[in-house]
C-alpha cells in the first residue's frame, strides 16, 4: 500500500456533508415507511449501509487510487460479467432485469457499474493524455463505456444509460474534446431525443424501450388532464406534497400524503417529496444545498489532483451525483419525466448508497494525495 499521503489532507467537510445527507435520508426512509410493516426493516438495513459506507470510505481512501487503476482490465471484465449474468438471470421490476436476490438483500450491479465505469474512463484519459483530440481518442473513451453502456440499456435501464452518457460526456469536455465535435454530437443528440419524443406520441413502438418508458415520455410531453389515477397519479400527488409543506413544512412525521400513502414509492424515487412535505421548503433547500457541498468538495479535488486520473476521477463522480441528484428532483417536480434514479445519499438503497460512498472513498483518495499547491 502506497504510504505518500497525509490524513491531514482528509476531507472532513465532504465526510460531514456525506454523513449530514445520509442520516436525514435514514431519517426520513423511517417516517417514509411508517406503519408499513412489510417495509419496516428497511430502516435497519439502510443504517448499517451507510455504517458501512463511512467504513468503506476511510479504507478506499487510504489506498492510492492509481492502484485501482492499474486493476482496470479485470475491474472492467468482471463488471461485465455480472451485467450479462444479470441480463439473463437476474430479478425484474417494470420489465427491466436489475437486480440479483442474495439472502434477504438485493444486488444491483448497475450501481457498481458507474464507479467502474468512471475509474476505466480515468485510466483510459491518463494514458492517453498526450494524443491528439481527434475522433480516435474520443472513439478510444467511447469504446470503453459502451460496453457497460449497451449492457445497462439491454436490461432495459434507459436512465443509467442517460447518466452513464452524461458522465463520459463530462470527461470527454474536461479532458480537451474539440468543440466541433461537442456540437456535432449535440445536434445528433438533440435530434435522437426528439425522433424518440415523435415516436412515442404517434404511438409507434421503439424496441430498446419499454412500452411504461414510452408513457412516460408520453405523458411528460402531452399530460391527459382526465388521466387522475394513471400514469400521471404519482407526479401529481408529489406535487401537491411539496406545495403542502409549505415553508417550513407539516412536521416529521405528521405528512399528510406521506403518512396517508397517497404518495407512493415515498422511500425511494419520492423521497424528496415526502421531505419537502414534512420539512417544507426549508427541507429541500438543506438536501439540495448538501448535495452541493458534496458536488463542490468533488470538483475542488479534481482541481487539486496531481494527475490527469485523479482528476477525471473527481470529475466523474461529482458528476454522476449532480446528474442523479438533479434528475431524480426534477422529476418530483415535474420538471423532467419519471425515471428510476434515485436521490443521492437520500433515497433508500443499499447498492446505490455503497457504490457512492466507494466513490467518495476513490475522491478522499485523490484528495489525500493531491500535488502541493503553490501560493
Amino acid at each position: 500500500m502506497n504510504r505518500d499521503f497525509s490524513w491531514r489532507n482528509f476531507d472532513f467537510i465532504l465526510l460531514g456533508a456525506i454523513v449530514l445527507a445520509s442520516s436525514f435520508g435514514t431519517a426520513m426512509i423511517r417516517s417514509a415507511v411508517a406503519g408499513n410493516e412489510v417495509l419496516q426493516p428497511l430502516i435497519v438495513r439502510q443504517v448499517y449501509f451507510a455504517l458501512l459506507g463511512v467504513v468503506l470510505i476511510f479504507l478506499v481512501g487510504s489506498v492510492d487510487y492509481r492502484y485501482w487503476l492499474a486493476l482496470h482490465r479485470p475491474i472492467y471484465f468482471g463488471m461485465m460479467a455480472f451485467l450479462i449474468t444479470l441480463t439473463g438471470f437476474g430479478q425484474s421490476a417494470f420489465g427491466a432485469q436489475r437486480w440479483f436476490t442474495v439472502g434477504v438483500l438485493f444486488l444491483q450491479p448497475t450501481e457498481f457499474a458507474k464507479i467502474v465505469a468512471i475509474i476505466v474512463l480515468a485510466r483510459y484519459f491518463e494514458v492517453a493524455q498526450y494524443q491528439p483530440r481527434d475522433l480516435r481518442w474520443a472513439f478510444g473513451a467511447i469504446l470503453w463505456a459502451s460496453g457497460i453502456i449497451i449492457m445497462i440499456l439491454l436490461q432495459p435501464n434507459l436512465s443509467n444509460v442517460l447518466l452513464l452518457s452524461v458522465i463520459l460526456a463530462v470527461m470527454l469536455w474536461i479532458n480537451g474534446v474539440q468543440v466541433r465535435h461537442v456540437l456535432s454530437a449535440v445536434g445528433i443528440g438533440a435530434v435522437t431525443v426528439l425522433a424518440l419524443v415523435i415516436l412515442s406520441v404517434l404511438g409507434v413502438r421503439i424496441p430498446f424501450l419499454q412500452p411504461y418508458q414510452q408513457e412516460r415520455i408520453v405523458n411528460f410531453v402531452v399530460p391527459d388532464p382526465n388521466d387522475t389515477y394513471g400514469n400521471r397519479y404519482n407526479v401529481q400527488q408529489a406535487l401537491i406534497a411539496v406545495g403542502a409543506g409549505g415553508v417550513f413544512g407539516e412536521g416529521y412525521g405528521h405528512g399528510t400524503q406521506t403518512q396517508l400513502r397517497f404518495l407512493k414509492v415515498r422511500h425511494t424515487d419520492f423521497i424528496f417529496a415526502a421531505s419537502s412535505e414534512e420539512f417544507g421548503t426549508v427541507g429541500g433547500a438543506l438536501i439540495i444545498i448538501t448535495l452541493g457541498v458534496i458536488v463542490w468538495r468533488c470538483i475542488r479535488a479534481a482541481q487539486k489532483a496531481r494527475d490527469v486520473a485523479g482528476a477525471t476521477i473527481s470529475m466523474g463522480v461529482a458528476t454522476l451525483i449532480f446528474f442523479q441528484a438533479a434528475v431524480n428532483i426534477g422529476m418530483n417536480l415535474n420538471l423532467l419525466p419519471v425515471s428510476g434514479l434515485p436521490l443521492p445519499f437520500i433515497s433508500y438503497g443499499g447498492s446505490g448508497l455503497t457504490a457512492l460512498m466507494l466513490g467518495i472513498g476513490l475522491v478522499e483518495s485523490v484528495v489525500m494525495r493531491h500535488k502541493q499547491m503553490e501560493f
